[in-house]
């Protein structure tokens, strides 16, 4: 068996290099399907780190009545802060901080401060800001505020209002783009794929025809059919790696040149450090899939036109 593999592998590197501009071919071909998925991987990044600035400026404001203490209204907080759907931490605005943001936004406005000073009271109430870890999440924490967990300790209602209702559209909206951006990321990845073993399979088929002969000897002398696919299976996978050390390489001073670009654009995310950071996994993802692609694009191509 061990003598069997060292042959397989030796044919395999044999095969590699006889035929060079073919293998050159199919190398250029794969560079072109790896450097698409891993483009893919940083669209994604960016569609990732995109949403999360988005979701993270989205949230619902719990208004309580002026009658609620502050006792009352932190523990509400505590409760909140509980929830599995609640991404910490919980904002809390007192009635007075509440007042002198509103006396603040409304600084200019003459008329709207002089009727508070007629009032002769802080008209306003206390406010709770909460941010769901995600947006589909924002209806069951409206939920749990409206039920009987919204009371006080002696048994009244503390909260006057959840802006959840006004932002619902806004929510619903960004919910939509998350999951269509979802599948459609996974969708795109699946086809690149496809289209990548269709390529290299048809490349991979002129190497095969070209060694038609040299197989039907084989075959004639009673060698296997994994034998016979073994250093084609093997050639495909050095044109895999080939390709994603290469690929990787044209990665380095592109991402470098796009980092300071990406950092200006999408407020603090550096495609560069992103890349760096994340290298080995990056790694792996290319490099595999380069392997992958080539194997299973030689082990097609020799049981459907060869009928090995």
């Amino acid at each position: 068996m061990w003598i069997k593999l060292k042959r397989v592998i030796r044919a395999g590197f044999f095969s590699f290099w006889r035929n060079g501009f073919i293998s050159l071919s199919s190398i250029l071909v794969m560079m072109v399907t790896l450097f698409v998925i891993g483009s893919v991987i940083f669209s994604g990044v960016i569609l990732r780190f995109t949403l999360d600035q988005i979701k993270d400026k989205v949230d619902i404001n719990v208004y309580f009545v002026r009658t609620a203490s502050e006792t009352d209204i932190l523990a509400m907080k505590d409760k909140l802060e509980k929830l599995a759907e609640v991404a910490p931490p919980i904002g809390y605005v007192s009635r007075e901080d509440a007042l002198a943001e509103f006396k603040e936004r409304n600084q200019n406005d003459e008329l709207t401060l002089q009727a508070l000073e007629e009032l002769g009271e802080n008209p306003l109430g206390a406010k709770l800001n909460i941010r769901a870890k995600d947006p589909s999440q924002y209806e069951s924490i409206t939920k749990f505020l409206q039920n009987q967990n919204a009371l006080s300790t002696d048994g009244t209602g503390i909260v006057d209002k959840v802006n959840y209702f006004q932002n619902k559209e806004a929510i619903d909206r960004l919910t939509s783009i998350i999951n269509s951006s979802n599948r459609l990321g996974f969708i795109l990845t699946i086809f690149l794929v496809v289209i990548s073993v269709l390529i290299t399979f048809n490349t991979l088929r002129l190497v095969i025809y070209m060694s038609r002969d040299e197989i039907s000897v084989m075959r004639l002398v009673g060698a296997s059919k994994n034998y016979i696919r073994g250093p084609f299976f093997i050639a495909g996978a050095i044109y895999g790696f080939i390709s994603g050390v290469l690929t990787l390489i044209v990665f380095y001073p592109l991402t470098l040149w796009l980092g300071s670009t990406t950092e200006q654009f999408f407020v603090g995310l550096n495609i560069f450090q992103y890349y760096t950071a994340n290298f080995g996994q990056i790694f792996l993802i290319i490099i595999l899939s380069g392997i992958a692609i080539g194997s299973i694009s030689s082990y097609l191509a020799t049981r459907k036109y060869l009928k090995v």
